[in-house]
């Protein structure tokens, strides 16, 4: 099995191209930085891997239309490797991320503002099974979103406390009209 999937942000704008023929092609070329948990040799403790990642046809057009560097993805993919042999007559291999499916993982506000906190956009991106607010299905039949998901809401009502465990405060009283118990 060959399954790859990441989150991270693009370091660069999308670099896309069009293969030439009656049958052109599209396809985009962005690699994103991948937050490592933990690094011994860190000061902070922070570290990133950068990922090379591809994506073809009617999902590279949809990178080349919303994708900008900053942008916080979740990616579906499988890693494949290749070589070639340069201009200067040397052998290059590559090893980079053939993307399947993408999604938007924070929504176009928080994108804007770059704050990289919890957001609520992106959406399924399925294969064939529909689209549940966003994102892009990827090769397997799903289809454009509408406005990129949820958007978080603009004000943080509640206490602060709730907002750095990332669970929703559910209120006293309100037992009976649970679906679970």
């Amino acid at each position: 099995m060959n399954k790859v999937i990441l989150m991270g942000r693009l370091t660069r704008d999308p670099e896309v191209r069009y293969t030439q023929g009656d049958n052109s092609l599209c396809i985009a070329n962005f690699s994103i930085a991948v937050d490592r948990r933990y690094n011994r040799n860190s000061q902070d403790g922070a570290t990133a891997d950068f990922i090379n990642c591809v994506a073809f046809g009617k999902l590279a057009e949809h990178v080349e239309k919303y994708y900008r560097k900053g942008l916080k993805t979740a990616l579906t993919g499988r890693i494949q490797t290749r070589n070639y042999t340069n201009r200067d007559g040397q052998k290059v291999y590559v090893t980079e991320v053939v993307a399947e499916e993408l999604e938007f993982a924070e929504s176009k506000n928080a994108s804007a503002a770059g704050n990289g906190g919890n957001s609520y956009g992106g959406g399924y991106s399925g294969s064939g099974n529909g689209n549940y607010g966003g994102g892009y299905g990827g090769n397997n039949g799903g289809s454009y979103g509408n406005a990129g998901g949820y958007s978080a809401p603009a004000q943080n009502t509640a206490p602060a406390s709730d907002a750095l465990d990332g669970f929703m405060n559910i209120p006293d009283g309100i037992d009976e009209e649970l679906p679970f118990s």
